[in-house]
């Protein structure tokens, strides 16, 4: 069984995508940090890896080509929320940071969530789940 994981995002300028994740405070990993070819995310308890590649080397990894995100989504990436208020900040800080909020904060039933496209167009959920309010089976 695998260990880790690893996701792999290609993006057209590397420094604004990391200029990007840095405004909404996401964690850089060392190994990393002064490259002009990568950026790895560390997302969550378990470190997962989101890594950013120049479009150019994505496409040679995966000898295909990139999906349009302006007409498709390739993926949604899901992350959680400690609470209502840190979905509304980071959905605030990737608008000021220039993503596009594909879906407002709003309630789910148990779950509070929204959306926002990164500068490449790669969507992100912000999802904040009350427990205490899950339906019992």
């Amino acid at each position: 069984m695998p260990k880790e994981l690893w996701i792999n995002l290609p993006v057209k300028d590397l420094k604004k995508a990391k200029e990007f994740y840095a405004a909404l405070e996401f964690s850089f990993h060392p190994r990393h940090e002064k490259s002009d070819e990568v950026a790895g995310l560390i997302i969550g308890d378990h470190k997962v890896l989101v890594m950013l590649f120049p479009e150019s080397a994505f496409k040679s990894f995966t000898r295909n080509e990139l999906a349009d995100t302006k007409q498709g989504t390739e993926v949604l990436l899901s992350i959680d929320a400690q609470s209502k208020e840190e979905v509304d900040e980071m959905i605030q800080k990737a608008r000021q940071a220039g993503g596009a909020i594909f879906a407002e904060p709003s309630e789910h039933g148990f779950m509070y969530g929204a959306g926002f496209a990164d500068l490449d167009g790669h969507r992100w959920n912000v999802l904040y789940m009350d427990m205490s309010q899950v339906p019992q089976a």
